[in-house]
């Protein structure tokens, strides 16, 4: 068997959501090839090359796959998916917006967002906000499939480099089009793959409260910002910052929440963060239920009394 993986990038920098997916696709056993398809992205494939696993690179450089819509990129898969048995994305925007697509076209069913593979054919994913996991056997001829990158470790460089190859590519259906985009630009580390996470709730009260109480304690620890969706909500932060069910799903080394009660969509998109840490004013709130530790306690005192002791420590 050999699988072809689909590359997470921005055509300048591989994303690390596929290094976790690779681990995922390893785990199934046979022969690795990478697609990356983008524009000017010769020093993606270069990167993606030097993965340890990767048997061979499928560069796709075409001015139709620059912004990653959906409809020119699956019908480059659909054409390439003739020698492979498993067809694979991290599940992450583009990969939840191509795949499906793939997998109507081959008429299969698509496995979505796995997070563990017990053999080529069966996999793990969870189901009911994660309340529970299912156990999927697939006996389709092709396997489409996400992976939950935030449930695998990043696979570091190999010894050796694969070889690049030229993929053709296909005609635009035409059906979409890039009409412009917002790219918002911070000094903090990408959501979904930072070590540390500070995240607040509606407890917040505003977005101003968010820059003052929240972003000093971030900005010390080097962490991502994120938010419930009852902020997001609310306004108090953009949508990108959104952890949960219907935001990013993420599982840093350590993730603090504040002002969060912890409804079941929030926590099927944190809980497998490594350390938890919860500020609320609730002591009977539901995260405290999967906190590593918890802080009784008015937030607007205890997140000014957390960073002068972080100042402290240096």
């Amino acid at each position: 068997m050999t699988v072809l993986l689909f590359a997470k990038h921005d055509n300048k920098k591989l994303n690390d959501a596929t290094r976790k997916a690779l681990t995922a696709v390893k785990a199934m056993g046979g022969a690795v090839h990478v697609l990356v398809a983008g524009t000017g992205c010769g020093g993606v494939a270069e990167a993606a090359a030097k993965m340890d696993g990767v048997e061979k690179v499928l560069l796709a450089d075409a001015p139709q796959y620059e912004h990653r819509l959906a409809e020119p990129l699956s019908a480059l898969i659909v054409a390439l998916a003739g020698p492979y048995s498993h067809l694979v994305a991290p599940a992450t925007t583009t990969g939840k917006n191509v795949m499906p697509r793939v997998a109507a076209t081959l008429d299969v069913m698509q496995i979505s967002e796995i997070i563990k593979v017990i053999s080529a054919d069966t996999f793990e994913r969870p189901i009911y906000a994660g309340n529970a996991i299912q156990t999927v056997q697939s006996a389709d001829a092709k396997k489409v499939i996400t992976v939950r990158t935030a449930s695998f470790q990043a696979t570091a460089d190999g010894s050796a480099t694969a070889p690049i190859e030229p993929a053709a590519a296909v005609a635009d259906p035409g059906k979409s089009q890039f009409e412009g985009e917002e790219v918002a630009k911070s000094d903090r580390p990408e959501l979904a793959g930072a070590r540390i996470v500070v995240s607040g709730g509606r407890g917040m009260g505003s977005g101003e409260n968010f820059k003052k109480y929240l972003e000093p304690v971030a900005d010390k620890l080097g962490a991502a910002m994120g938010a419930s969706r009852a902020a997001v909500d609310a306004g108090y932060v953009p949508n990108d910052y959104q952890v949960g069910q219907t935001g990013k799903v993420v599982a840093p080394e350590l993730y603090v929440a504040v002002g969060i009660s912890g409804a079941i969509q929030h926590l099927a998109g944190m809980k497998d963060s490594k350390v938890i840490v919860a500020i609320n004013k609730d002591g009977d709130a539901p995260i405290f239920q999967v906190a590593d530790y918890g802080l009784v306690g008015d937030l607007f005192q205890i997140m000014p009394e957390l960073k002068a002791e972080l100042d402290k420590a240096g």
